[in-house]
């Protein structure tokens, strides 16, 4: 719905100026439905990366992946500034054969293995600036209660029997496969062992008796979810892989493996010759964290949104859904899904030498430029790869040079001398365009410009609800281009402050240039806080006007007062951000053949 003084103008003003409007949207920072969104504003939101396995230390794919759920948390709080309206938590996976067999071989206890690595993550996640609220460790005490409670539950309800399980398990992977899923590998001797058809990890038979869960009980509840919310999983072709997986039977789920096997995870209650399956234990960890079995956790679940890898896609969208349903709960409300990164081309891997290690990243292209550039690069859909050369010239061209440059531009002492936001003039940039008089200076292409900037808001908004961050980067950095080109068009450094002719378009040139930085450093917040921090201190925009609630952008072109015009510009803070020598920031050089 339109404002008030917009419909005003409307009346005012005729079918053109409609027209512009509709372009721009009915609020300054053209974002309609982004302020009905923020009417059910007090709506909580639970965001969650996987736990991540602590059978070796942290590489790019984990940073991306708790990157993502940063992001899409802070754009959150952007929307609806309290805190207690949002909960976002990481951790570690640390039971399981894995663990075990990866301890022993190192010589240490289990409980030394995991202490370490599960630090390395802390560590890591601290350095990149991860907003998480809670940091869970499936060796905590509150853990083993939530999960314990939760295998009471599914036992109480009939879904848990015990029986005999025969069939492969793949150890790498902690999961169990039917026949159909296995193939046989040749080995460089001339024999051939089985691996999993969709990981390539080796697996083995396996014939013991074992809990079992009523997982075939649950295709059909299963599909008419996933039917009845085709956006609980994204991207689609995600949501249609597990369609599709859904189409094949689906056989009951051994839950359990016997404690003389597996001694290292948390034991079925009541039968100490059991130990919980691993993924059931794991997958818990997103009830523990909002304080399950407590009636608390029910404030916040099932508004939660899992953000995965697509490796573990068939554990979160068949597995867990099923776990949940047969408690008595609701399935998560989204699930997205992201691809893999590859280096130069070839896949991670010890063996290749090739494994880039994230900590090397943030010290040498600073902590806002590798967020930047993993979720300005990365792709949900598919596989991204990785190499030094592609880093080095996206952050220099767009951070450095282009919004750089841009903030540079418009605080030079030598273009804005009061160091001030200047005065905008309606009689230089009337918000009609086409108006003809000796005073006006605006062009079409300034118009393009304005528009495109009053509406990006809600561009923004609409690619961080479709799971695409990357899209709503490419949109700021698109703005940043046009701005530019704005600012290159209208050349303020030859124009004249001592100029009664000049000087009202001067000021117009960098108030419109400020409005759109100011813009750009809001929407940036989520991605690279730091540097939007920095953007923003300079503009002199304080604490309480960052929030999406506060971006009216342009409101003198309204017929609105600004709240900045005079203001002066914050202190001098430096370069935003330092022009990287390639040659000095390689992690992996790039080999091309």
């Amino acid at each position: 719905m339109l404002r008030p003084s917009v419909l005003r103008l409307l009346g005012r003003t005729g079918a053109s100026r409609i027209s512009l409007l509709e372009d721009f949207g009915p609020r300054y920072y053209g974002s309609g439905s982004l302020s009905a969104r923020d009417d059910a504003s007090d709506a909580r939101a639970y965001f969650t990366t996987p736990i991540f396995y602590v059978n070796a230390a942290p590489h790019i794919g984990h940073l991306y992946s708790a990157l993502l759920a940063d992001a899409l948390c802070r754009h959150r709080r952007l929307r609806s500034p309290s805190t207690a309206a949002t909960r976002f938590s990481t951790g570690t996976d640390e039971h399981g054969l894995k663990i075990q067999q990866a301890a022993a071989t190192a010589g240490l206890a289990p409980t030394e293995l995991c202490d370490r690595v599960s630090e390395q993550f802390q560590q890591l996640f601290q350095e990149a600036g991860i907003s998480c609220t809670d940091f869970i460790r499936t060796t905590e005490a509150r853990h083993r209660m939530a999960v314990q409670q939760f295998w009471g539950v599914l036992k109480s309800r009939g879904l848990l029997y015990k029986g005999l399980y025969e069939g492969w398990y793949c150890a790498s992977d902690e999961c169990f496969l039917p026949e159909a899923k296995v193939t046989w590998q040749p080995s460089p001797s001339g024999d051939s062992f089985p691996v999993s058809l969709e990981s390539g990890h080796p697996v083995s038979w396996t014939k013991e008796e074992n809990y079992i869960f009523r997982l075939s009980q649950f295709r059909e509840p299963l599909q008419r979810w996933l039917r009845g919310n085709p956006l609980a999983i994204t991207p689609e072709p995600f949501h249609h892989v597990v369609l599709q997986w859904l189409d094949e039977e689906l056989p009951d789920l051994s839950v359990s493996r016997r404690s003389s096997h597996l001694h290292w995870g948390i034991p079925v209650p009541g039968d100490d010759s059991q130990t919980i399956y691993v993924w059931l234990d794991a997958l818990v960890n997103y009830l523990t964290v909002i304080g399950y079995p407590n009636a608390e956790f029910k404030s916040w679940w099932p508004a939660t949104s899992h953000i995965i890898g697509k490796d573990i896609l068939k554990f979160h969208a068949i597995y867990w859904p099923a776990f949940l349903l047969g408690a008595g709960m609701s399935p998560p409300q989204r699930i997205y899904v992201h691809s893999h990164w590859t280096v130069c081309g070839q896949k991670m891997s010890k063996s290749l030498g090739n494994v880039v290690d994230p900590k090397t990243c943030l010290n040498r292209y600073t902590v806002d430029g590798f967020r930047y550039f993993l979720l300005r690069q990365g792709v949900p859909n598919w596989d991204c790869d990785y190499y030094d050369e592609k880093v080095v010239k996206l952050l220099n061209s767009e951070l450095a040079d282009a919004l750089g440059g841009l903030l540079n531009r418009c605080t030079a002492k030598r273009i804005n001398p009061s160091e001030t936001y200047p005065v905008f003039c309606t009689n230089c940039f009337p918000s009609e365009p086409g108006l003809v008089g000796s005073s006006v200076r605006a062009q079409a292409e300034d118009y393009a410009l304005v528009s495109a900037v009053a509406t990006l808001p809600k561009q923004v908004a609409d690619h961080y609800d479709n799971f695409q961050i990357y899209k709503a980067l490419e949109a700021v950095s698109s703005c940043v281009r046009q701005t530019n080109g704005f600012v290159q068009r209208h050349a303020p450094w030859k124009l004249n402050w001592e100029s009664p002719v000049d000087a009202p378009w001067l000021g117009t040139v960098l108030h419109v240039a400020l409005e759109c930085l100011r813009v750009f450093g809001t929407l940036l917040q989520p991605v690279t806080p730091s540097l939007a921090d920095k953007l923003l201190s300079r503009l002199g925009v304080s604490a309480s006007e960052r929030s999406l609630g506060e971006l009216y952008f342009l409101p003198r072109f309204y017929g609105h007062p600004c709240p900045f015009e005079g203001r002066r510009l914050g202190p001098e803070t430096g370069v935003l951000f330092p022009k990287l020598d390639q040659c000095r920031t390689w992690v992996v050089k790039a080999h091309r053949t």
